[in-house]
């Protein structure tokens, strides 16, 4: 069988990684000259740790990561709550936090010990659907036919357009802010936190390192939008990005099949779109081997369908520029301090959802 794989980031990894573990070794194509050096997607959930771990890959993971085993939330500069993250699942029960570059280059490393390779530099143009499997031109001149492609690259998915794949959905109209920092002396080390610093304005910090940290804000300046003092040493990466929350109709036409954010798009709350991209990945390698394609795209369309909605009621809720829900997320806040149990609650779901 021969498979395609487009896209070397940690879908298209897991992809490639489930399949070689299972004996069909894909060929792998990314555009970009060579593995990313930068972290974009950096909180991993207990179960994509769980989908990861028959390879090999979770220990080696968790090794390297931070283990975030609890979220604070601020209203402005004041700490309202500090909740538990703990899963009911064995294993690690956390949140882990690691660059993305990192978790590519571990997968990366997976593969190879499998057999597999990446091939960096190698676009492709066009994938032209065929009455079984695809022919692929890429864009060196070379042309050859797979039994099954899979898209996993990206919301700008070539594989996606050529496919005739739909992509409804919405484009946010403010820019949201990024950075990759090293800070001394943070005073949430090893802990999730988010802070509502006024209407609209919310700005997460996340561990992704010994001293490293990920600040996503939904204004054009992440730093400066942060209402507690960080005492940045270095400044890594900070860039502005625009947000899209979208979803195909079908994940497969045919024998071309997308994951990841070529099938789904969102806003980073919650930190559910690396993790959809994992779970994607693995069902569509075990469907592709089993021979059970037909159930992968509705399964997983499912699934994200319900992470879209989810994560969706929480970005309005947090960024609403309104009175009445400002009071009402203060108010929730004030439920989770005084009652220990929902506390708790509300911190298995923040890593189960």
């Amino acid at each position: 069988m021969k498979v395609l794989i487009v896209g070397a980031g940690p879908t298209g990894l897991t992809a490639a990684v489930e399949l070689a573990r299972r004996g069909v070794i894909p060929t792998v194509v990314d555009g970009r000259d060579a593995a990313s050096l930068f972290s974009r997607a950096v909180g991993i959930t207990p179960k994509s740790l769980r989908y990861l771990e028959p390879a090999g890959v979770a220990p080696r993971l968790i090794e390297e990561g931070i283990a975030m085993r609890a979220a604070n939330v601020y209203l402005g500069d004041r700490l309202a709550v500090t909740i538990p993250i703990r899963s009911r699942h064995a294993g690690f029960p956390y949140l882990l936090g690691l660059p993305q570059d990192r978790t590519e280059a571990i997968l990366a490393e997976t593969l190879e010990s499998f057999g597999g390779t990446v091939r960096y530099g190698l676009r492709v143009d066009t994938v032209i659907p065929q009455d079984r499997g695809a022919v692929v031109e890429f864009a060196d001149g070379t042309v050859d036919a797979f039994d099954i492609v899979v898209g996993a690259d990206g919301v700008r998915s070539t594989v996606r357009e050529a496919g005739g794949f739909d992509y409804p959905g919405i484009d946010l109209d403010d820019p949201w802010s990024i950075a990759d920092v090293d800070a001394a002396n943070w005073r949430h080390a090893g802990e999730f936190s988010l802070f509502r610093a006024g209407p609209g304005r919310v700005v997460i910090v996340a561990p992704i390192g010994t001293s490293r940290y990920r600040v996503v804000a939904t204004t054009p300046d992440a730093l400066a939008t942060l209402p507690v003092p960080m005492d940045v040493t270095n400044v890594r990466r900070a860039a502005t990005f625009e947000l899209a929350v979208r979803q195909t109709s079908s994940y497969s036409r045919g024998d071309i099949h997308l994951a990841g954010d070529a099938a789904h798009c969102h806003s980073p709350v919650g930190g559910r779109g690396m993790n959809l991209g994992i779970a994607d990945a693995s069902t569509l390698a075990a469907a592709i081997v089993d021979g059970d394609l037909e159930n992968y795209s509705p399964i997983r369309h499912r699934v994200a369908a319900e992470a879209i909605a989810m994560t969706e009621r929480g970005r309005r809720l947090i960024t609403s520029r309104r009175r009445a829900p400002a009071r009402f997320f203060a108010g929730l806040l004030a439920m989770l301090r005084i009652l220990g149990p929902l506390r708790r609650r509300a911190g298995r779901f923040l890593v189960e959802f």
